[in-house]
């Protein structure tokens, strides 16, 4: 929800909160199914002495307050583009802030896109390791289940993609109470694990974690790509701070979520001092044995609105790329006719869905899983602090000492995450890089491939004015209605026009040349949304400009033309478009590799109907065909 929707301010901070626990804290919310057994997994090599726990106990305590609550919630919170948040909206506001810099926007533009382009293999694991790891407290009560534990993981994952499709309204009003029942299950049974050996708590102290990490060498700094699976999901924080505000977000993270992950991780951490040989899943093996199934289908359902949230992060994170002109144009179903936020995006549902059963089939447990997770989380993590310095230093205006030495500290953080979870790259790490690198691939062809494209229109175009102004020497025939030509070269005459013309041998008594533009600002509002330009013989020029969280709807913004002297009915109404055929031909210098070329050319073959992307009604709707060669 835009906060500058009136039903927000109507909404009460309670309740938003509680929305908030559901759509936000999942992914970090069920992080200590498996991030503390990861942690002490013996495969690092670390004994599980009680110094070793309080040691690698304060790690993960000292990691969440670090990257979670003073790097995210306290400083990238304040980054807000216009009261909306996530990677994409930060890279429009540091592209923005930049402006007088022009040589750090492609840099930046391409560093923000990286790490936009790994949240997929975030959006592919989550799911899968937190299903998984919920589904394997069924071993932990007996082995019987242990065959069945991927078919039923698998099960899970299909149905929550399948009801993707009918929308999440009416299971989104159950996440939060069901999270906030989670969160207070995980903090009573960590209150009971503390119960049993109260000397847990002295590991708040921060030497024990600088000890732990100092005195096992590299094995400490191969723990450090386990514990930070304490923190994945802190960029959702950011991510959906929109629907919901900086406000309950805070409130929440700090009343209940922060409070509950502490309180349950020490818990953890007392077993584990006091039965060391419950560090096969510390996590359930902290519930008494009467809880144990009960927990298993909470913990699934929290997954599962782990997942929703991801899923959903995904569609919005896809949205605002094709908005931005990342990605080609794809199938949006709005899911609700009440919230613009819930939709639905059926190439990317399905994509998603084949991915992650590859995932939990291929990998086979959580365990295996963990270390493929932590790479696209603290690259993600990375990259928002590199672009958070941008914002600080040349939005806000801060001095160059204090950028780079708050986000210096935050990003040395990030790379000694980062760096240590490369270590597992071949034990799949690979994984989420390599879907990262395929969408980067992907977006980064499309962006440079439309402006190669743009570039052999406009090179071949007639400028509009001088056409317009030898056209009306000897005009041709006027017919009836409004022709509406869609163009994004605005100063260049549309090929639609001139197919039009060269076919039909006329003209509507009114033209109107339409450019629709997308801002780097969220939202653009009602009163912001239409400029037109007068340019004589019946001819105008007209420009729409969209946030790229705003939906393009042509329609609708042509009623707001009339206070501006331009009214249009619709059924006197036409609207041409181009539609350009790409081939790729490996003679003509582009400045882009043959290969990429072909992959541009087949994206702009499958790319949506324009048509059906801006809402245009489709009796109304003329498409007229040109062969460009790249």
């Amino acid at each position: 929800m835009n906060p500058s929707d009136p039903r927000f301010s109507r909404s009460s901070t309670g309740a938003l909160t509680l929305l908030a626990l559901g759509v936000v804290f999942g992914d970090i919310g069920t992080s200590p199914l498996y991030a503390l057994k990861e942690t002490f997994a013996p495969s690092h090599g670390i004994p599980l002495t009680p110094d070793n726990v309080l040691g690698g106990l304060s790690t993960v305590f000292w990691a969440l307050m670090v990257v979670v609550s003073l790097k995210y919630v306290v400083l990238i919170m304040r980054a807000d583009n216009r009261g909306e948040g996530g990677i994409m909206a930060l890279i429009a506001l540091a592209s923005t802030a930049v402006k007088g810099h022009p040589q750090w926007r492609a840099p930046l533009i391409l560093i923000g896109v990286f790490g936009a382009s790994l949240f997929y293999g975030d959006a592919v694991l989550t799911p899968a390791i937190s299903v998984l790891s919920a589904v394997e407290g069924l071993e932990v009560g007996t082995s019987a289940f242990k065959p069945y534990v991927v078919p039923i993981a698998v099960v899970v994952i299909i149905g929550l993609f399948a009801l993707q499709a009918s929308g999440t309204a009416a299971v989104g009003r159950l996440f939060g109470p069901i999270t906030l029942l989670w969160f207070l299950a995980i903090g009573a049974a960590g209150v009971h694990g503390i119960a049993q050996h109260p000397g847990v708590l002295v590991a708040l102290d921060p030497l024990h974690a600088l000890a732990f990490l100092g005195s096992h060498g590299v094995a400490s700094f191969v723990v450090l790509g386990a514990v930070v699976l304490a923190v994945t999901g802190a960029e959702a924080l950011y991510a959906d701070m929109g629907h919901f505000g900086k406000g309950p977000v805070r409130i929440a993270w700090f009343s209940l979520v922060a409070p509950a992950l502490v309180l349950n991780y020490f818990g953890q951490g007392a077993i584990l001092i006091a039965r060391p040989e419950t560090v096969q899943n510390p996590f359930y093996l902290l519930f008494p044995g009467w809880a144990l199934y009960p927990m298993v289908g909470l913990a699934t359902a929290a997954t599962v609105i782990a997942s929703q949230a991801t899923i959903s992060g995904a569609y919005s994170l896809t949205k605002q790329a094709i908005q931005l002109g990342f990605l080609p144009r794809l199938t949006v179903v709005q899911t609700s006719a009440r919230e613009r936020g819930q939709i639905y995006i059926p190439g990317i549902n399905w994509v998603l869905l084949a991915a992650v059963l590859a995932a939990v089939v291929g990998f086979g447990s959580s365990s295996r899983l963990a270390s493929a997770y932590g790479v696209a989380v603290t690259a993600t993590m990375l990259v928002d602090t590199l672009l958070a310095f941008f914002v600080i230093r040349f939005a806000w205006g801060y001095p160059l000492w204090l950028c780079l030495f708050a986000t210096g500290f935050f990003a040395a953080v990030d790379l000694a995450f980062f760096s240590a979870t490369l270590l597992k790259v071949a034990d799949g790490g690979w994984f989420p890089l390599v879907i990262g690198a395929c969408v980067f691939t992907v977006m980064t062809t499309w962006r440079q491939g439309r402006g190669i494209l743009f570039n052999r229109l406009r090179a071949s175009s007639v400028p509009l004015k001088p056409f317009l102004d030898s056209m009306f020497v000897e005009p041709p025939t006027r017919v009836p209605g409004t022709a509406v030509f869609l163009t994004a070269t605005p100063d260049a005459t549309p090929h639609a026009l001139l197919h039009n013309l060269n076919h039909n041998k006329v003209l509507h008594e009114r033209v109107v040349f339409l450019t629709v533009e997308v801002t780097d600002e969220p939202w653009v509002t009602f009163d912001k949304r239409v400029a037109v330009v007068k340019l004589g013989h019946g001819c105008w020029r007209m420009w729409l400009r969209y946030g790229f969280m705003n939906e393009p709807d042509i329609a609708r913004a042509l009623e707001i033309a009339s206070t501006l002297g331009l009214e249009f009915e619709m059924m006197s109404t036409s609207f041409f478009l181009s539609r350009e055929t790409v081939v790729a031909v490996s003679e003509l210098p582009s400045g882009m590799a043959f290969w990429r070329e072909k992959l541009f050319a087949m994206m702009a073959r499958n790319a949506g109907n324009a048509a059906d992307y801006f809402r245009l009604p489709s009796n109304r709707v003329i498409e007229l065909g040109t062969k460009v060669e790249i």
